[in-house]
């Protein structure tokens, strides 16, 4: 198959696009910046999130090469910079809309990287797709991920779009070491505590649903393999490992991995706009997809201080 991915220089878009090639795909990447990780992956630097008309070649006219299918993984992730620059959660809906008028335009199924943030805050032990209430709306980027499946619903009735949604949870792993350019929880937690460094956890009893890279990359082309054929159309699913820890028990995994003692300082209050609590309902992805999860946030963890130090984990 020969499949485009937006965001393909990001940290998903680059584990999803090296087991595409493995497996013998033609892949084409569109992002921003340059892969800082390889250069396998042929990439166009585009910025999409300027409003555009064209999309006869590529968006904006840009020359794309043809394809079957667009993973639609580019977006301004941070949640707590959002909130301080939420024109950036509007990029989010402007490269949206963009990705949306070139499917529309080429007749492609599309499958789009939303968010667990799109169910707010609301403190549920399991939470199912069907759970999400957006008066519960925690922030610019929540918004902006509810704003881009709400276009995507609607170009699926009036279109005829063919989508599946993936509702992703703190992914980690292989390719999530930039901290000049996003600091994600783990990769910044293994950079200080290896160095001897304290690290701040904002809510001690935060739960989160953390995913290894390997798992997602898997959801994600059982999503394209049945997408393509027409065996799963038009489902919103959430894509994570189904199991929720502490930030502190993931500092005090890290501390483990490393042989060091970790110092966490516990913040009361979280900052605005996150969430302190969300574990994920996967039935639906283990009916729909095969997904069996295979990395336990220990294991998880494991691997990605192996590759941060340069050991390469599988």
């Amino acid at each position: 198959m020969r499949i485009l991915i937006t965001g393909s220089s990001g940290m998903i878009g680059t584990n999803l696009g090296l087991r595409l090639l493995a497996e013998g795909h033609q892949v084409f990447g569109i992002d921003r910046r340059v892969n800082p990780w390889t250069d396998r992956i042929p990439t166009l630097l585009q910025d999409l999130a300027a409003p555009q008309r064209d999309f006869r070649a590529g968006i904006g006219g840009a020359p794309y090469p043809p394809c079957d299918l667009v993973v639609h993984l580019a977006a301004n992730a941070k949640v707590y910079e959002l909130v301080s620059e939420p024109h950036r959660a509007l990029e989010n809906i402007n490269i949206t809309y963009n990705v949306l008028e070139y499917c529309r335009a080429h007749d492609l199924p599309l499958i789009f990287a939303s968010s667990r943030e799109v169910y707010g805050d609301i403190h549920r032990y399991i939470t199912e797709e069907t759970r999400a209430d957006f008066s519960f709306t925690e922030s610019p980027y929540s918004a902006s991920k509810i704003a881009g499946e709400a276009l995507i619903y609607a170009y699926a009735r009036c279109y005829g779009l063919r989508y599946i949604v993936f509702r992703f949870s703190n992914v980690y792993g292989r390719y999530d070491n930039d901290l000049a350019r996003m600091e994600r929880v783990i990769p910044l937690f293994i950079h200080r505590i290896s160095r001897g460094e304290p690290v701040t956890v904002f809510g001690g009893d935060k739960v989160l649903d953390f995913t290894y890279i390997d798992d997602c990359v898997d959801g994600i082309m059982r999503g394209i393999s049945r997408l393509s054929r027409g065996e799963v159309v038009n489902r919103t699913i959430n894509l994570a490992y189904g199991e929720g820890n502490t930030l502190i028990r993931a500092a005090e995994l890290i501390g483990l991995a490393l042989g060091r003692q970790p110092e966490i300082i516990v913040q009361p209050a979280k900052r605005v706009g996150e969430v302190s609590y969300y574990v994920a309902d996967i039935r639906r992805a283990r009916e729909l997809l095969g997904y069996q999860p295979q990395v336990p946030l220990a294991e998880g963890i494991r691997r990605a201080v192996a590759w941060s130090l340069g050991e390469h984990a599988p």
